[in-house]
């Protein structure tokens, strides 16, 4: 039996997890959900309301329940709990979040050791090389079961140090990177002699949810980007961008959807730019709207800063819909120029406004062609039961 061991989940802009899990379960296995936090924003898909009623929350156990389970680790496995202590301190140290933090992360060990041991757990995973994947490693310290984790980025790769990566991937049975850009970054973390365990696999769509596309729509230039409003996404030059394209093409319309902290920010960009009539902000959209929104348009534009490899690309692709993107991570090797989409330097608005009107000037015969291709590498690399299954051969259980 597995068990998950997440941050806060689920979250909207983490639908992949949700998936991950529904394949592996319709593969055979039995998956226990431990976050260590509920959702801090509103969920709009059902299935993710279906998620957080099967997931365990550890912190609202309350903080009587967690000494309760160090006490007791303690008194078991009093060297187990001695050596998890140190490890702890020791990555609190190092960490930008400290050592208090990192003892609450050891009395979660503690509690999610319990838990695993009372479900018959014989592997743990976790997804993001953050927090989670520190509560994994200090379980297995405590005399738990094997750990692996996967890392998405960005987040991990702007401070690989203080998230100790390379001491979490030599001490996991095995270590997932999301694509081949991922697993090099991972590489220069760990010596050689642990690159072995370092494997790829993708993030994954369910084809049942993309059905034959529909087709390209008439009339004015729709574009669509999805995303959390944070600086990595790179919303701001998209609005930036947009106030060449409307000159070209007055009537065209930008879908933001999407939240974030940025939101107030390109909400008054918008108006600065006089662009009201041509961007609209949606919030957070269920699987089903964001499959309907994509339809409507003719491409997603997804400018960022830095990424792992976005969903919504997948998304869009398998939607049959052409992507105009940032030459970043490891976009570039699902994105392919003048195949299925655009590549873009991160950060240039002029080039990425140059590309959005050089996609409005295609037929809709060309579109069509080139969201046909997209959609075949989508679900040729990205069909969440083979990844799945991948993923499920590396846990050996």
């Amino acid at each position: 039996m597995l068990a998950y061991v997440l941050n806060t989940y689920p979250q909207p802009s983490q639908s992949f997890i949700r998936r991950e899990l529904r394949a592996l379960e319709e593969q055979g296995h039995s998956v226990l959900r431990l976050a260590m936090r509920r959702p801090t924003v509103p969920l709009v898909d059902p299935l993710d309301d279906a998620e957080q009623s099967r997931t365990d929350y550890v912190l609202e156990k309350g903080a009587a329940a967690l000494f309760g389970a160090v006490a007791r680790m303690a008194l078991s496995a009093p060297r187990a709990a001695a050596r998890a202590l140190g490890l702890a301190i020791r990555l609190g140290r190092k960490s930008e979040t400290g050592v208090l933090r990192h003892l609450i992360y050891f009395a979660e060990g503690c509690h999610v050791a319990r838990a695993c041991a009372d479900a018959g757990i014989t592997h743990i995973h976790a997804h993001f090389g953050t927090n989670a994947a520190t509560v994994a490693m200090l379980v297995k310290v405590l005399g738990g079961p094997d750990y692996s984790f996967t890392v998405h980025g960005p987040e991990e790769f702007d401070a690989p140090r203080a998230q100790c990566l390379g001491e979490k991937i030599a001490r996991s049975a095995f270590t997932v990177a999301i694509s081949s850009y991922g697993r090099a970054q991972l590489c220069r973390w760990v010596a050689p002699g642990y690159w072995d365990r370092i494997k790829v696999v993708h993030c994954g769509i369910d084809p049942a949810a993309f059905p034959a596309p529909a087709p390209v729509p008439d009339g004015p230039l729709r574009l669509i980007s999805i995303g959390r409003f944070a600086e990595q996404k790179g919303q701001m030059i998209l609005v930036a961008a947009m106030a060449e394209i409307v000159r070209h093409h007055p009537d065209a319309k930008l879908i933001l959807v999407g939240d974030g902290e940025l939101r107030g920010l390109i909400e008054a960009e918008i108006a600065r730019l006089g662009l009201a009539r041509n961007i609209a902000l949606t919030g957070w959209l269920s699987e089903a709207d964001v499959t309907a929104r994509l339809a409507g348009s003719h491409a997603l534009v997804m400018p960022s800063f830095a990424e792992g490899l976005p969903m919504v690309i997948m998304e869009a692709m398998a939607a049959g819909r052409p992507v105009i993107t940032s030459y970043v991570a490891g976009i570039p090797e699902l994105v392919k120029p003048g195949e299925n989409g655009w590549l873009v330097p991160a950060g240039d608005a002029p080039a990425l406004a140059e590309a959005v009107l050089d996609m409005a000037a295609c037929s809709r015969d060309k579109l069509s062609n080139m969201g046909a291709r997209g959609r075949q590498r989508a679900l040729a690399r990205h069909d969440v039961g083979q990844e799945a299954r991948k993923l499920s051969g590396h846990f050996g259980i």
